[in-house]
């Protein structure tokens, strides 16, 4: 497959009453044409950061980016605001982690879904009402013609969480970066949206990057998974032998503290030890040192860089050949 986004050398750094705070620091990663990707790790862990870097969303100041994203051969970081304005939405385009604050309160539902297609697509407003109508129906929403004149407190979450993936999909983006679809959902809902991401992409034939701390999800949904730990990424390789073979002693913690259905009923699940790091206290050494079981001298003095450790699969560890 082609590659569509190449992320080099990305660092978000926020200037704090504290000092300054590395949110992100120096990831790495591709997508290519078509593939589902998860970026996963506990809250804090720069997940949501990174991706509102690679959209250019950053407020600056207080934060300061840097390093490269390449978006079809285009390094967006070089763009202009207008430049980028004409990419975020049409070609890239974003869904958001709470609905009800993405959304805004003072406009229809119409209002929202038609000003991205006559801003990027050059719509009448007559074709883009008629394209709203249909992309409320395709994300499964019921009443389409009654919800386009609501408002985004009339509906559940789940209705506003769908009308957020029609916002995005409205310009057929090649790229949809889904930021935490399914927070605050009930299981049920859940499955709903991520089905419809999923059907919605391939029909699309668009790429998807899935930001999720839920380990269930990557597994059913995404073919690659990159693990963030403190702004960094610690371990990157196809699902599959992420589940398989985690080489990262966070990765393994992640994995064991999920219920299973194939262990005993009753067993204990293994919680990882300790608290988040202070983003901006992090010392020179692993910035998981001081929860990791496996930890030598070598992880106080220095941060592991991201190696292949065997085909397609890399980790941040001293001790990834031992795991």
């Amino acid at each position: 497959m082609a590659r569509l986004l190449d992320i080099q050398g990305l660092s978000v750094r926020f200037n704090t009453p504290e000092g300054p705070l590395q949110a992100v620091d120096n990831i790495s990663y591709g997508v290519d044409a078509g593939e589902s990707v998860a970026v996963v790790g506990e809250s804090g862990s720069g997940k949501s950061v990174s991706a509102l870097a690679i959209m250019g969303l950053v407020p600056r100041p207080p934060g300061q980016v840097s390093g490269k994203v390449l978006f079809e051969s285009q390094d967006l970081m070089s763009l202009d605001e207008e430049s980028f304005r004409n990419i975020r939405g049409a070609r890239i385009g974003m869904v958001f982690q709470e609905p009800m604050t993405s959304l805004n309160p003072l406009l229809s539902i119409g209002t929202q879904l038609r000003e991205t297609m006559e801003l990027h697509l050059g719509l009448t407003r007559r074709q883009a009402e008629a394209r709203a109508l249909d992309l409320l129906k395709m994300v499964g929403i019921s009443e389409a013609d009654r919800r386009l004149k609501q408002y985004p407190h009339h509906l559940s979450g789940g209705m506003r969480q769908r009308v957020m993936i029609a916002i995005a999909v409205s310009c057929e983006p090649r790229l949809l970066i889904a930021d935490e679809p399914t927070t605050a959902l009930d299981v049920t809902i859940q499955a709903q949206i991520l089905e419809l991401m999923k059907d919605l992409t391939t029909r699309l034939g668009a790429a998807l990057i899935l930001i999720t701390h839920n380990l269930g999800i990557v597994a059913r949904y995404t073919s690659r998974v990159h693990v963030m730990y403190a702004g960094r990424v610690v371990e990157s390789s196809d699902t599959g032998q992420i589940f398989a073979h985690p080489r990262h002693p966070y990765t393994r913690g992640l994995l064991a503290s999920v219920p299973r259905l194939d262990k005993p009923r009753g067993e204990r699940l293994v919680p990882i030890d300790g608290q988040p790091p202070d983003l901006a206290r992090l010392g020179a050494g692993c910035a998981y040192r001081p929860r990791c079981g496996f930890a030598v001298a070598d992880c106080a003095a220095t941060k592991p860089a991201l190696e292949a450790i065997a085909p397609k699969h890399h980790a941040a560890c001293f001790q990834s050949i031992h795991l």
